[in-house]
């Protein structure tokens, strides 16, 4: 009976009566799409779909309930059109086939009998067509949509069993192949339906894939709320309301593409992320997933790299069915290929099968794109989203980060993360389904070359084995060679940082040339690594561009060998297969690459973000109006290094500082008073004891911090505006005649760190800062340094008593003429405080203080020329202010801003950014080399081809001779091969070289004022992520775009040559794809340029939070701050976003037109009539067209990609052309090696601006300082002291006179020349990493005796003496671990070792105290007696010994004459300087008895 059965269902078919299918029951039957057991198995799996259907079906007809389903679930999609279609259509597809094959039996046969084939096509039809039905009524069974999704479930696995089982069968057999691609066709309508029933029927207005975690919640600041806001009613990308169709055919972009087209787009022009794109949400969302890992106990400190799989699975996921659908489109090529040439030798199925598999062929190239498309967006979409989310975490990160941590991680390198390694690591998800998927395409190819070539395959496999194996040792070099650029990049960009934000000095010291060297020997370390990588990728290339060149030779001759037959279509089919996976191959040294920069990258990043931060604990900040203190330390030790082996900074500290109290804190250089100040912030690691603060803080810094941006945003500093509030501080700051002064007011733009702003000025915006936010606390350290005695008597007076009057403060100070007016005074020594008591008390009871007080009294002549006004309140600073009515918004005049926009190209730049590329080191010679290289590799694989279509069937030539020649050929071309990458090598470490050093020549070259208006951040964007670019990415994409096109030509000659009706077709085709590439560029390049001004913006910003992250955080605006990086974040990844969309947009189409191309090439074959004898041809052409359209795409994209590259070598262009200063040297006029031999110095009718355009600054200064007088520079702030130093070092060039120093008018002279010969101690003590000998002699010219003989005149050997190292003791970045008076003292032992006939001190000893002053001022009269010494001061005693004072006010010499005559000169503004400046003590005593 059983017997029976089997031959009813079996009779007839090729399962009974072939042997070699004989019924059976194990797997190769099941899976065998003609076999019973996969009828049987596939119709139960369709009665079980129909049950679960007609189930719901016949509950919906019998409930009288009635649930109606959400309003969202009542609209529509595209995607569900788009399945009710194909689904319809497959079914009803399969329903014909049914009946077809019943027609056919009855014709054949006259009988149905047999039962095999047609049923299983018509279960397969019906259920199809009915779950189609049921699938898009979802609405109508929404009480059982559980069901619905179950069969879509089902159908889904179905639809993959069925197309596996059909692609290993079309391997083995061509038959009834119009079945076969209906099976291939039901796993994209499995897909289908699984998309419609699990993401349901949205609005089209929707935003799809938004992941909305209800655990999320805003960042608690008025900006978050402020971003939301605007992000809901801004103009948000189309792509976040687009619906399916518009997705899959990036139609949502065409708005963008058109304005691009009709204008240069600009930032504005860009639409906004959608809310899960922003790096808000991302942060938020990397945050919770932290808190939930962490909760689980997973671990204490969760990976990174699990948090993103975590966040990301399930695009991870999507993104990956595209991929795979890709993989198996594009392996059905090779067997549309074998089946075309045996149509063509005989041996079709049926008569219309060419015109079948064309449709078909066209029909998988489409899908083929569409999801290859889908793929790459989604997973770059990841990457933007994981890159904003990593930015994010490391800008939050620097902003609590600890000071330990600080001296391992430079500003330089903590932006190197954010716009370096963040971005690599943004690369990476685009690449992560390559790696699997090649190996999945490699093994599907493996199959059909199974089964085309038999047992050859195993040569082809030991091939391919030995290619990744040798590959192996490469990438385990590549690996290596990639972490050591990182730390070369790292150290590289440490030291471009340090050189760069203190260019100045470098400048006034003559430095340039030093730090230059520097730097270049830094580089060429990073070279080394850099022509390695280069060198392993060359290694790489050539090892994966020779694959099909010999694997199909060692395939071939292993045919011979054991006796296969070589035909046309098995050769053919091969090498299709080859080609097919042959671009998967070659970029895997790419994937490999960027896996290997993003691992490096990842780690960077998490050692970054698991350094310490800083531990608040000891700090306790609350509202505590009714406690009575505001300030409580009892701490034994406050360290600055966390370990127990270091002395601690400050030891025994005991204070109380009541509500209101004013505290003043003073002591000898070094002490520990900014330290206490920074323990009162919480900044200081080591506290054992217990600091509380109650109240708001505001802290004034001893060095000042200033943001980019408005005069008027820095004394906001995020708080709302109150006129009338704000008017009254800029009074009390005496601000008011500074705005008048500048260009927009207090809406003019101030450089980056204040550049340009003078000392004073800065100070005082920093001080209007900390009064406008009217906080309880007030912490100033050493504020009134950088200012005259009139401004700091004013200051002090309206400020300090009057503004803080109910304030609590806490002033570290050394002008000691402030003390009476406060409470209490701690007098610290040693890290300890010695004292505390009022000023009378302690100067009762205290020598140290009396000796500190009376300092100043030990100045030549101070009782001979002081006489001491009657003891008042000192009034005459204040009756001298001009009482300017301040309305209530202040009248900026018109100007232009002092900061420039960032500077970058528009329009289309043709081939100029190329050939200036190619232009450094060789590049032209190079590029063509490799150019008439590929020509002839591509040329000799065209013969390769050729040879073998044309004689695999010539019965004339033997195989040895056919394979012989083939392989020869193969070898020739592997020459050219090795020629090309190395050329290109060459090409790239050439150009990296020249372009650095022209760029750094540039940068060192430019005029300070370059550096007034640039933000550092946008050079470091240059030298950091532009560089490596330019480094690594541009040469290899020059020869792989350059390649590609090449091969697209080729590729396009033999479809025309075979095939000339094509020809017709390929000309519109190439004229629309050249449209399509224009209108591409033109929106993409300004989206790179716009890209590459917002990570410029991004990388100032975090450079500028870095540098005053003290600040920020005494101010609790670190909230603020996270916010505006976020935004910036955002604005950058919006230029990003859109610019990859535009590439799929582009290619998208490109791959559809290419797929247009093929399709007419196979029309033309059937057109023609070719014959068996031309299937070799019909191979080639084929193999060739295949291939088309993934060359043709991929060089379209490369040409893009290139495109965006080169705007690299666009801005860094920019850079390497600054005007520059005079000459370093002239060696036409060299001065002698002893000049200036006397110091003497004419200035003759002086005047200089700083811009064109901009009002004089000095105006006319004339005088003369003959050699060895000592001459004291004095005014009031703003009054143009600084300025004529500055003209002194040529730091600006006079616009009109002249400075002759010796008789040798300096302006005739190089630069170097100038500045090495005169001594400086600058008003910004700045010291450099490294250790104390190379601070005080960078240039080794010096013996230790001599430096240590120096670091005793400045007071400067015990401090020394006492660090383990010595000389070779470590000095942390910016000098962080030396307090501001011992930077200064460091200064003056520069100018001790360089023993130049002219001094200048501007404002050198500012920051130490009155005993130390007097010290250094002997110590300077002693060492620098026949020196002419030019003195900047505030400090009258400092100048009171001068032979000379030279008084200037409003940038024009007020008088000059001795000291002496000055003060008893009737108006003299000098005299009155010197009678406000004696005035403070008396002033301040009448304060202390008000007290």
């Amino acid at each position: 009976m059983e017997k029976g059965f089997w031959n009813v269902f079996c009779n007839g078919s090729e399962c009974s009566s072939d042997a070699a299918k004989k019924c059976g029951s194990g797997f190769d039957e099941l899976i065998n799409p003609y076999s019973y057991i996969n009828h049987i198995f596939i119709i139960s799996v369709d009665i079980l779909i129909l049950l679960i259907v007609f189930s719901v079906f016949i509950y919906k007809s019998v409930s009288t309930k009635t649930v109606k389903a959400p309003s969202q679930c009542q609209h529509f999609s595209p995607l569900l059109y788009v399945s009710a279609i194909f689904n319809g259509f497959l079914g009803l597809v399969y329903l014909g086939l049914g009946i077809w094959i019943i027609a056919e039996k009855l014709h054949k046969d006259h009988s149905v009998m047999s039962v095999h084939g047609w049923p299983v096509m018509l279960f397969q039809g019906f259920t199809w067509f009915l779950l189609n039905l049921t699938v898009s009524q979802q609405k109508l069974f929404f009480p059982h949509v559980a069901a619905v999704k179950l069969c879509s479930i089902v159908a889904f696995l179905l639809s993959g069993f069925i197309c596996i089982s059909s692609f290993w069968e079309a391997i083995m057999d061509y038959t009834l192949l119009g079945q076969l691609l209906v099976d291939f066709l039901s796993f994209p309508g499995g897909i289908l339906f699984l998309f419609c029933c699990f993401k349901g029927h949205t609005y089209t207005g929707a935003d799809s894939g938004i992941n909305n975690d209800a655990s999320y919640k805003p960042l608690p600041s008025k900006e978050a709320k402020a971003t939301d806001e605007m992000s809901s009613n801004a103009n948000v990308t189309s792509f976040a309301k687009s619906g399916f169709f518009s997705q899959l055919s990036f139609l949502w972009l065409n708005p963008l593409m058109k304005k691009g087209k009709e204008k240069i787009l600009d930032d504005e022009d860009i639409p906004a992320l959608r809310q899960v794109d922003h790096a808000r949400t991302c942060y938020l969302a990397y945050m919770e997933q932290m808190r939930r890992q962490k909760k689980k106990g997973l671990s204490e400190s969760p990976s990174i790299l699990s948090v993103i799989i975590s966040l990301h699975w399930k695009e991870i996921l999507i993104s990956g069915l595209f991929a795979l659908t890709r993989v198996l489109t594009m392996s059905s090529g090779p067997l549309f290929l074998k089946a075309f040439i045996e149509v063509y030798e005989g041996n079709g199925a049926f008569t219309y099968e060419s015109y079948a598999l064309t449709v078909g062929l066209f029909l998988a190239k489409c899908l083929e794109s569409l999801s290859e498309r889908q793929w790459h967006f989604r997973t770059r979409l990841i990457g933007i989203q994981v890159r904003s989310m990593l930015s994010a975490a490391i800008c939050q990160k620097q902003l609590r980060l600890s000071s330990a941590a600080k001296a391992t991680h430079s500003p330089g390198e903590i932006v190197h993360y954010v716009t370096a390694d963040a971005y690599r690591i943004g690369e990476f998800p685009y690449c992560f389904h390559q790696i699997w998927t090649t190996s999945v395409q490699l093994c599907l190819t493996l199959a059909i070359v199974y089964y085309t070539v038999g047992l050859a395959t195993i040569a082809s496999v030991i091939a391919m084995t030995v290619v990744v194996f040798a590959s192996y040792p490469f990438i385990k070099l590549q690996l290596n060679y990639q972490r050591k650029l990182m730390a070369a990049q790292g150290k590289r960009l440490k030291a471009i940082t340090e050189a760069l934000a203190n260019m100045k000095i470098l400048k006034l010291y003559a430095w340039e040339a030093h730090f230059k060297n520097h730097l270049k020997g830094v580089r060429k370390e990073e070279l080394q690594w850099i022509s390695g990588i280069l060198l392993e990728k060359a290694y790489h290339l050539i090892l994966f561009w020779s694959y099909p060149v010999q694997v199909p030779a060692i395939t071939f001759w292993t045919c011979y060998y054991l006796g296969i037959p070589l035909s046309a279509s098995s050769v053919f089919t091969f090498m299709a297969s080859l080609l097919n996976v042959q671009e998967s191959i070659k970029v895997i040294p790419d994937v490999v690459g960027t896996f290997i920069e993003a691992k490096v990258s990842l780690d960077r990043i998490v050692k970054f973000l698991e350094t310490p931060e800083l531990n608040n604990n000891t700090r306790r900040k609350c509202n505590g109006n009714e406690l009575n203190q505001s300030i409580f330390i009892r701490s034994t030790e406050i360290s600055w290094e966390t370990d127990s082996l270091t002395k601690a900074t400050l030891r025994n500290i005991n204070l109380e500082v009541k509500v209101g109290e004013k505290v003043a804190i003073c002591g000898e250089v070094g002490c520990g008073k900014s330290t206490l100040l920074a323990a009162v912030l919480g900044e200081v690691p080591k506290i054992n004891g217990t600091v509380q603060v109650y109240g708001k803080i505001a802290y004034v810094s001893q060095t000042a911090w200033i943001q980019s941006g408005t005069i008027q945003e820095n004394i906001l500093f995020g708080s709302e505006m109150d006129p009338i509030r704000y008017h009254d501080v800029l009074k009390r700051c005496s601000l008011v005649k500074d705005l008048e002064m500048l260009p927009l007011g207090d809406l003019t733009q101030i450089g980056e760190r204040g550049v340009n702003l003078s000392g004073g000025q800065k100070q005082r915006v920093q001080l209007a800062r900390a009064l406008y936010q009217d906080a309880d606390v007030y912490l100033l350290d050493d504020p009134f340094s950088a200012v005259d005695a009139h401004t700091a008597t004013t200051l002090f007076d309206d400020c300090v008593i009057g503004g803080l009057s109910q304030k609590t403060v806490l002033l570290v100070t050394h002008q000691v003429d402030f003390l009476p007016a406060f409470n209490s005074i701690l007098l610290m020594s040693a890290g300890k405080i010695i004292r505390a008591a009022n000023y009378d008390q302690l100067f009762a009871c205290s020598q140290e203080f009396q000796d500190l007080v009376n300092a100043r009294k030990n100045v030549v002549g101070y009782e001979r020329h002081v006489d001491h006004p009657p003891c008042k309140r000192a009034t005459a600073a204040k009756d001298e202010i001009q009482e300017i009515h301040v309305k209530e918004q202040l009248i900026k005049p018109l100007g232009d801003q002092l900061i420039e926009q960032e500077e970058k190209e528009t329009g289309d730049t043709g081939f100029k950014p190329y050939l200036q590329y190619l232009s450094h080191d060789k590049g032209f010679l190079y590029f063509s080399l490799s150019i008439i290289s590929h020509i002839m590799f591509v040329l000799g694989q065209m013969a390769q081809s050729y040879w073998f279509a044309a004689n695999i069937q010539n019965t004339h030539i033997s195989i040895i001779l056919l394979l012989g020649v083939y392989t020869t050929i193969g070898c020739i071309v592997e020459i050219f091969l090795f020629f090309r990458f190395f050329s290109i090598v060459l090409l790239g470490c050439g150009a990296s070289k020249s372009i650095f050093s022209t760029l750094l020549t540039s940068i060192f070259r430019a005029p300070i004022s370059f550096y007034d208006s640039t933000p550092m951040g946008r050079i470091l964007s240059r030298v950091s992520s532009d560089l490596g670019i330019t480094d690594l990415d541009v040469a290899f994409t020059m020869s792989f775009t350059s390649g590609t096109t090449i091969i697209a030509c080729s590729n396009f000659a033999v479809l025309t040559y075979f095939m000339w009706p094509v020809l017709f077709v390929i000309i519109p085709i190439v004229y629309l794809s050249i449209l399509l590439q224009r209108r591409y560029f033109a929106s993409t390049k300004e989206l790179m340029r716009i890209n590459g001004t917002t990570k410029s913006s991004v990388a100032s910003h975090l450079a500028e939070s870095i540098a005053g992250a003290m600040t920020i955080r005494a101010f609790g605006q670190e909230e603020r701050f996270f916010s505006k990086n976020l935004d910036l974040i955002d604005k950058n990844a919006r230029p990003y976003f859109h610019n990859f969309s535009a590439s799929d947009w582009l290619i998208l189409r490109l791959e559809l037109l290419s797929a247009i191309v093929l399709l007419s090439s196979t029309f033309s074959m059937a057109l023609l009539h070719l014959g068996a004898s031309d299937s070799g041809f019909i191979g080639m052409s084929l193999s060739y067209g295949l291939s088309l359209n993934t060359i043709f795409v991929m060089s379209i994209q490369l040409q893009c990609l290139l495109s965006n590259l080169i705007i690299s070598v666009e801005r860094l262009e920019q850079y390497m052309h600054i005007p520059s200063e005079a000459p370093e040297v002239i060696e036409s006029n060299r001065p002698e090696p002893n000049w200036p031999a006397f110091g003497k110095v004419e200035i003759c009718n002086l005047k200089v601006r700083y811009r064109p355009n901009a009002p004089l600054v000095l105006q006319g200064i004339t005088c003369t300082i003959e050699g060895g007088q000592k001459i004291g520079i004095v005014g009031r702030t703003g009054s143009g002291k600084t300025t004529l130093i500055s003209a002194l070092f040529r730091l600006v060039e006079p616009t009109e006179g002249k400075i002759i120093i010796d008789d040798l008018n300096i302006s005739t002279i190089g630069l170097h020349d100038l500045r090495s010969h005169v001594a400086i101690i600058p008003q910004d003590p700045t010291l450099f990493v490294g250790s104390v000998r190379y601070n005080l002699d960078p240039l080794s010219k010096h013996m230790d005796q001599e430096i240590w003989e120096v670091l005793e005149k400045c007071h400067l050997r015990a401090a020394i003496q006492e660090q383990k190292e010595g000389l070779n003791s470590l000095v942390a970045q910016d000098g962080a671990n030396w307090s501001m008076g011992q930077r200064q003292l460091f200064c003056l032992g520069r100018a001790l070792l360089q023993r130049s006939r002219i001094l200048v001190l501007d404002e050198a000893t500012a920051s130490i105290d009155n005993a130390t002053d007097s010290i250094l001022q002997k110590t300077i009269r002693t060492e620098f007696a026949d020196c002419t010494v030019l003195t900047v001061a505030h400090r009258i005693p400092t100048v009171m010994d001068s032979d000379m004072v030279l008084a200037m006010s409003d940038g024009k010499l007020a008088e000059y004459d001795e000291p002496l005559k000055l003060m008893n000169k009737e108006g003299s503004l000098f005299g009155q300087l010197v009678r406000e400046y004696w005035s403070r003590t008396t002033s301040c005593s009448s304060f202390s008895e008000d007290w």
